[in-house]
């Protein structure tokens, strides 16, 4: 029996232990990858102390449990059934995880499935359960396994601990394309500094956006984001009045074309509903963040404006792969982007202090 460092959740609400654990071994289409750096998800400290009460029906992996969602590392062995795919290749493993068999993943659409799974992280109902049975391994450990079909090849020119930001970059890139076709068109972003809202000005900025209406809090990290495309990028702090009213003023009443909500969890709804009132009549909303509740949307509004309102969770291997294309082509460039990186070893020191720096322009990562 060969063994691996791995940090494990014991007990919601305590510190992670590092402990000695079995290696797992390749079998059937599955891989081993040798993780080389895992993100840190800025909220994380919050779902591992509360994550139970706020969303009961949402489960956690069962105890003790290798936490760790956006792991990148070498391929160490692949299972009899591996193809393209060997040892050697530099990769970023998608933590989606979904039956493959069902009308859903069969059409490319595998986030409705009703086994999505999030793995490392939370599942979304109780069938879920059998995902993290058949692969318990997060990224914060030594080696993890992971189904071929969600191992995605990263450039040479992506470092590891880059790679583990791909995955708030897919949620990001996933979201814009819902939006349908984004050359020439207006787009506002709320909650831009965010580190949802920073990935997604990049894309839209290289998907050809023309406008980008960016609505956040702090006026510090909002002239950081205008930096990127000063003649593309307008800046709104919220804080001085109507994210809406200012949109629908800066473009003669009309309003923006498209909204992406990528607010972070436990923020405010108000501010998602007031930004909305910046959408053009025909405009598509888009929401990736974390808020939750009841938003009391006047349906009138929305039937006679035609607006359309959708969710868009993770994003596929598919879109993991075209990511990884754009960074190596230079479309998408990483360095405006600073990590934090912590060994395993301060992994609680890690959960700890993730989320106290410059919003989406700092990452977060354990490295291996």
């Amino acid at each position: 029996m060969e063994m691996m460092r791995a940090a494990r959740l014991h007990a919601v609400g305590q510190p992670m232990r590092i402990d000695e654990v079995e290696r797992p071994k390749a079998t059937g289409s599955d891989v081993v990858v040798r993780v080389k750096a895992c993100g840190m998800v800025p909220n994380l400290a919050n779902v591992l102390a509360n994550w139970e009460t706020w969303y009961p029906q949402m489960p956690l992996p069962p105890r003790p449990a290798i936490h760790g969602l956006d792991p990148s590392g070498i391929v160490h062995e692949v299972g009899p059934q591996v193809v393209n795919v060997k040892p050697g290749d530099r990769v970023y493993v998608n933590p989606g995880r979904f039956c493959g068999a069902c009308h859903h993943c069969s059409s490319g659409k595998p986030q409705a499935c009703e086994h999505w799974t999030l793995g490392g992280y939370f599942g979304y109902n109780q069938k879920s359960l059998e995902m993290f049975a058949r692969y318990p391994y997060g990224g914060f450990g030594e080696f993890m396994l992971a189904p071929q079909a969600q191992v995605i090849k990263i450039p040479d020119k992506m470092s590891f601990v880059q790679g583990s930001r791909v995955g708030y970059l897919g949620t990001s890139y996933a979201a814009l394309k819902k939006c349908g076709p984004l050359m020439g068109k207006s787009l506002i972003i709320n909650g831009a500094t965010g580190t949802l809202g920073l990935g997604a000005t990049l894309f839209a900025l290289a998907m050809g956006v023309a406008k980008i209406y960016a609505v956040a809090r702090g006026e510090t990290l909002l002239k950081r984001l205008k930096a990127i495309a000063p003649d593309r990028i307008v800046t709104f702090s919220n804080v001085n009045g109507s994210s809406g009213s200012f949109v629908k003023e800066q473009t003669n009443g009309s309003g923006a074309d498209l909204m992406l909500d990528t607010l972070g969890a436990k923020a405010p709804l108000d501010s998602m509903l007031d930004a909305m009132g910046g959408v053009k009549r025909g405009g598509r909303i888009v929401n990736i963040g974390g808020t939750s509740g009841a938003l009391p949307v006047d349906v009138k509004w929305w039937m006679d404006e035609q607006m359309e309102l959708i969710g868009s969770v993770w994003f596929t291997a598919a879109e993991g792969m075209e990511i990884a294309a754009m960074v190596e082509a230079g479309i998408i460039d990483m360095s405006v982007m600073s990590p934090m990186v912590w060994p395993l070893e301060k992994i609680n020191d890690a959960i700890s202090g993730v989320g106290k720096d410059e919003g989406g322009f700092t990452y977060y990562a354990i490295e291996l």
